[in-house]
């Protein structure tokens, strides 16, 4: 029998689900938002150090409206409706300065 191997993983202080599912967006906006949040997770510096940030795509949360939407874990907060200027806000306060953009907040998953 071959041995399974425990996987390794780097230490991230967040995690950012994207949804990229077409049900809950018209154009793509859920995968353009993914693809921009790289670049600017990197020009914050959040692709390193301490405050870390990992992202990740899913094509489906299930809510199948108002996306494009972000789950921040582990701190079990859920964005709706982001666009380029609502990252930038999101990606300062929240990621950054530890304050999450409660206008912009649908569900906190307390626990």
């Amino acid at each position: 029998m071959t041995e399974v191997i425990k996987p390794t993983m780097m230490d991230y202080h967040r995690y950012i689900l994207v949804c990229i599912g077409n049900k809950c967006t018209e154009n793509g906006e859920g995968q353009n938002l993914y693809n921009e949040l790289k670049i600017k997770l990197k020009a914050a510096g959040l692709d390193k150090g301490e405050l870390r940030v990992k992202r990740n795509k899913v094509t489906c949360f299930g809510t199948c409206t108002s996306g494009p939407l972000l789950c921040v874990q582990p701190d079990g907060i859920w964005y709706y409706d982001i666009n380029s200027a609502k990252l930038d806000r999101i990606i300062d306060e929240h990621f950054i300065q530890g304050k999450p953009v409660l206008e912009y907040i649908h569900h906190h998953n307390q626990g």
